[in-house]
């Protein structure tokens, strides 16, 4: 296997059962194998795409004052701007090459959540910014729900399952802006290797180029989706519930040649979570005499802290 699996999310929106369980199963195994997949025909279009990139280089091209006016303190970076260097891969020292911006969930009315989620930032200089970084999240989430009950029908639940939890879940919507780079990094890259903390991340852009996937024989390769798939792996809260069935794989964004190290690089993750008071204890479904229970017991919540801690976005 030389580059991640695809699949075709039509074919689990079709009338046709055999092809929405060839989805399920498609989907299921390449998990099980890699973590990783590229999808076509998600809810996505053309201009969405388009103009949520417009939006998001727009901004990152602001004045650093400006940008950092966006920072808000004692959020953890849940929501706004979080600066150059800032975050790193749990277990290392340096920051990534990286700036970025938090889109999160704005929850309907009459939701009722365990949790109050922050107010999104609202951006003055771009009076289109957060309009369509909120529509791009919404087709994200949309997507992510089907993906979620195809997995929810593998591994052998009800097929809607995962819905109560994932919507008006705690997503963030993640536009990232790798800088030029002009000078020899020190021992720092793009993005470290790291399994995501969430359910499952949709990623946006990444057909430009530096992500790499680790496989099980402990080879990096290369992701690369065609222009309009996305890529959609699995995250750490899913590989737990699912008792290590479903793998979060371990995944790096490393740093161009250097012959390129004068362009830069846009990516928009869309890191799908589940209400903060769903507990990840490990599926009755997931447990067997060859597969004892891996992990103990704890919600979403506190496992995102714990996370939030590790990566330095939060302090203790």
């Amino acid at each position: 296997m030389n580059n991640i699996p695809s699949v075709d999310l039509a074919d689990f929106l079709s009338d046709n059962p055999n092809r929405k369980q060839k989805f399920a199963s498609e989907i299921g195994r390449a998990y099980e194998e890699i973590g990783f997949v590229s999808l076509k025909n998600h809810f996505l279009s053309d201009d969405l795409v388009g103009g949520l990139y417009k939006e998001v280089k727009s901004f990152f091209a602001l004045p650093v004052e400006t940008k950092k006016a966006y920072e808000i303190e004692g959020l953890g970076g849940q929501r706004g701007y979080v600066s150059f260097g800032k975050e790193h891969a749990k277990g290392k020292k340096e920051g990534d090459l990286k700036e970025f911006w938090h889109f999160g969930q704005e929850s309907e009315a009459d939701t009722n959540l365990d949790e109050e989620y922050p107010e999104n930032v609202m951006v003055n200089e771009l009076s289109n910014f957060n309009e369509t970084g909120m529509k791009a999240y919404r087709m994200l989430e949309k997507t992510g729900i089907y993906v979620l009950r195809a997995l929810a029908l593998y591994i052998g639940l009800d097929e809607f399952y995962f819905d109560h939890w994932a919507t008006n879940g705690n997503s963030i919507l993640r536009p990232i802006h790798y800088p030029p780079i002009t000078e020899e990094p020190k021992g720092a890259v793009r993005a470290g290797a790291h399994g995501d903390i969430n359910l499952i991340t949709l990623l946006m852009g990444a057909s430009s180029g530096g992500l790499q996937v680790l496989r099980k024989d402990g080879e990096w390769i290369d992701a690369i989706p065609e222009e309009d798939e996305l890529v959609i792996n699995v995250g750490d809260m899913l590989e737990r519930h699912t008792n290590n069935k479903l793998r979060s794989t371990i995944h790096r964004v490393i740093n161009p040649p250097k012959e390129q190290w004068g362009s830069p690089r846009y990516s928009i993750p869309f890191f799908m979570h589940p209400r903060g008071d769903m507990k990840l204890d490990c599926l009755e479904a997931c447990i067997d005499d060859t597969n004892p229970k891996a992990f103990d017991d704890i919600t979403a919540g506190q496992f995102l802290h714990q996370r939030l801690v590790e990566i330095g976005l939060i302090k203790k």
